[in-house]
């Protein structure tokens, strides 16, 4: 038989041991909660003065290896250069969603829109953007298209667009999309209308 002290101290163990396991099994769920919510963090622009307007965002779909026409209602001001930002931000934010379909890293921004005269846009997106995105022929392409296209389709006039990263210029977005030169509005869109499928 075993002594009565030493079957108490196995009992208080083993209610410790349990103790300790729900313990941890609490926290572990927390810890995976707060992980999953500070990694989908997207940084919350202050709205944009002006009245909302219909846009159109031309969003990209991996899944299908194609880019879609979605419409928006976002306020825009009535500066051509804020407008471009503030349809840049709306993008993003269709990006940074729970069910993206284009998913791009954590912390993806655009840093900076500009508007150079004539006819040429410069965005100048964060390290985070490039250093955080896929690398791959296709995906790459539907990233600088959709950007491009919405851009193109919402703000008349512009005639190229330059990627910038971090304010410098870099060879490639993540190995493939050629950064170092402007890109021709009219190519892009035709590029952007293959992209649609047919849509």
């Amino acid at each position: 038989m075993i002594p009565r002290h030493l079957a108490i101290a196995v009992a208080v163990m083993l209610a410790i041991a349990l103790g300790m396991s729900f313990f941890l099994w609490r926290m572990r769920g927390r810890g995976s909660v707060s992980e999953s919510a500070i990694g989908r963090t997207v940084p919350v622009a202050p709205p944009a003065p002006g009245p909302t307007e219909q846009v159109t965002l031309y969003v990209a779909h991996d899944d299908l290896g194609a880019l879609r026409a979605v419409s928006a209602l976002i306020p825009l001001p009535s500066d051509r250069q804020q407008r471009g930002e503030e349809l840049l931000r709306a993008l993003l934010t269709v990006y940074g969603g729970k069910s993206s379909p284009h998913v791009l890293g954590n912390g993806s921004e655009v840093r900076a829109f500009y508007l150079v005269e004539p006819g040429l846009a410069v965005i100048d997106l964060n390290s985070a953007f490039a250093d955080g995105h896929r690398s791959g022929v296709l995906v790459e392409e539907l990233t600088v298209a959709s950007l491009a296209r919405t851009l193109s389709a919402n703000l008349p006039g512009v005639t190229q667009i330059q990627f910038l990263v971090d304010g410098k210029q870099r060879d490639t977005l993540a190995g493939h999309a050629d950064l170092s030169g402007p890109y021709d509005i009219s190519a892009m869109n035709q590029l952007a209308e293959q992209l649609q499928g047919g849509q």
